[in-house]
């Protein structure tokens, strides 16, 4: 007689917190503490009850709270809705809560589905964030395919390093030498900084971190990025002939108009970017800038980038920033590089503390308001 008594007044107290949360057109956390009470209830022996927490269920879409009613009640048919709360929450816990409900669930097929279309990337970063093993055969297929894009494949090699059997196939596909080239940097920078000592040492001698100009190691990416450089000093080292930066950029209007102008590149890219660009030009080309080799029927070559395309001429910037044309007639071949035209080994030219510094120097150069 009780428990008939306390689910009617349940289910009293359920439909009027439901009609309040209609009102607001939010979830009404009153009622969601109550479904707090009575977790683990078996819905399926009382209908009505189920049909007013789905009811609560529906007002919670895309939330944390979506996540916990899903999990508290064993609702097994809300796979559409777990994987919108992937999506929406891919940087806090509820992300990975509702991806692991997902695989529990044997819902699966949801997620394989959405990685092959435009929302793979939040998804590849909550698979990372779970740190579980049971993940990482859904992430090693965009390592091995070249064909997906490449900012997907490095966001499933940083999840494949959060867990030690992801970083251990990395470690493995490097010591083969089967990791291909746009990825090894990424790996690089990951591996030498995962939290397992034994992996960590096999990372050092497989994917070993570039050296600065003392011949020293660089710290890798995440510990560089907490230093604060002189931004004045930074300044001197853009400017150096031996760094060279301002024979390929523009600040305002000095140096040579060739690679992409950075009058405001501290408001595009934060401190990782900047970094990575420097260290591993060729993982993030701008577009636009993609290096060609065009072989002239004279025999003759040039090397820049394409700026202008007609029917009849291509014209060609060089790493003067002088632009020429083409006639289309006289040209025999001509070759996209994967290269990025910024040359590699910058860091070799500066110590540590001068990369840092430049670096602090480039994050100063932002659009002004």
């Amino acid at each position: 007689m009780r428990i008939l008594f306390f689910q009617s007044f349940l289910l009293l107290f359920l439909g009027v917190a439901v009609h309040l949360t209609k009102a607001q057109d939010a979830p009404n956390n009153t009622a969601i503490e109550a479904l707090s009470r009575i977790k683990g209830l078996d819905l399926e022996a009382n209908p009505a009850l189920k049909g007013a927490v789905l009811k609560v269920l529906a007002t919670t879409r895309g939330t944390p709270q979506f996540v916990e009613i899903v999990r508290d009640f064993n609702l097994t048919d809300q796979g559409t809705g777990l994987l919108e709360c992937v999506l929406k929450n891919s940087t806090n816990s509820s992300g990975p809560d509702a991806m692991r409900l997902l695989a529990s669930q044997g819902q699966s097929n949801l997620i394989t589905t959405a990685l092959q279309g435009s929302n793979a990337a939040p998804i590849l970063t909550v698979l990372g964030n779970t740190g579980e093993k049971r993940f990482v055969p859904w992430l090693t297929p965009f390592i091995k395919n070249s064909n997906r894009d490449l900012a997907l494949r490095q966001a499933a090699l940083s999840a494949l390093a959060r867990t030690p059997e992801g970083a251990q196939f990395l470690i493995d596909l490097a010591r083969a030498d089967q990791l291909s080239a746009d990825l090894r940097f990424i790996a690089m920078t990951e591996l030498n900084n995962v939290r397992w000592p034994a992996l960590k040492a096999a990372a050092a001698q497989v994917l070993p971190l570039p050296q600065s100009q003392d011949s020293q190691p660089l710290p890798p990416i995440a510990e560089l990025i907490q230093q604060t450089g002189d931004s004045t000093r930074g300044s001197k080292i853009f400017r150096r002939p031996e760094v060279g930066c301002s024979n390929c950029h523009q600040i305002e209007s000095e140096g040579i108009d060739f690679g992409p102008r950075l009058s405001e590149i501290g408001t595009k890219l934060g401190k990782d970017a900047l970094y990575q660009s420097i260290l591993d030009p060729s993982a993030g080309i701008s577009f636009g800038y993609e290096a060609w080799q065009i072989e002239l029927n004279s025999g003759d070559e040039a090397f820049g980038i394409i700026v202008s395309e007609t029917a009849e001429v291509i014209a060609l910037k060089t790493q003067n920033g002088i632009v020429t044309q083409y006639k289309k007639t006289d040209i025999r071949t001509r070759q996209k590089m994967s290269a990025s035209i910024m040359p590699t080994g910058l860091q070799l030219t500066m110590s540590p503390k001068d990369l840092v510094d430049l670096i602090e120097y480039l994050t100063t150069l932002k659009k002004k308001s």
